[in-house]
């Protein structure tokens, strides 16, 4: 395992402006933006926040194909988020068990670690505001930017 911090992608560095004025790697892989299609295991909710978040990214100009895996854990933790926080807005935190005791609501957990997984994806992607204080990014030009490169990619 590697130690000391998380190395910072060039890209990003150079969105940031080099803040660190450290001599930036030449040789690593700059793959094309583009949103891949949504893998056949993603469904449901976990699909459209594929979609929904899948643009975002891609307008920013940082989503492309060899991030897929990424986004596609994303989008199942929001999913997985949104649901278990449902069930639990139904219940309660807390529920009583057949005996009058109390313990937590399962869900509560399922919630609490899709969030975490969640949090750290969203950070990944320079989703959060403190993750995104120092980008400087040039969004793709209008609405139709992401409608053309659909249409692009459809041929």
């Amino acid at each position: 395992m590697t130690r000391g911090r998380k190395p910072t992608p060039t890209k990003l560095k150079l969105i940031r402006g080099n803040p660190g004025k450290r001599a930036l790697n030449d040789a690593e892989p700059m793959p094309d933006v583009e949103l891949p299609d949504c893998p056949v295991f993603i469904e449901g909710e976990a699909r459209e926040q594929w979609n929904h978040v899948g643009r975002m990214l891609f307008e920013m100009g940082v989503m492309t194909r060899l991030d897929s895996l990424a986004l596609a854990m994303l989008a199942n933790s929001v999913a997985r988020w949104i649901s278990a926080e449902a069930t639990v807005k139904k219940t309660s935190d807390v529920l009583e068990s057949g005996e009058g005791g109390f313990y937590q609501n399962p869900y509560l957990s399922v919630a609490n670690k899709a969030w975490e997984q969640m949090s750290k994806m969203l950070i990944e992607f320079g989703m959060t505001p403190s993750s995104r204080v120092r980008l400087k990014v040039e969004m793709l030009s209008g609405p139709d930017a992401f409608e053309s490169y659909l249409e692009k990619n459809k041929a």
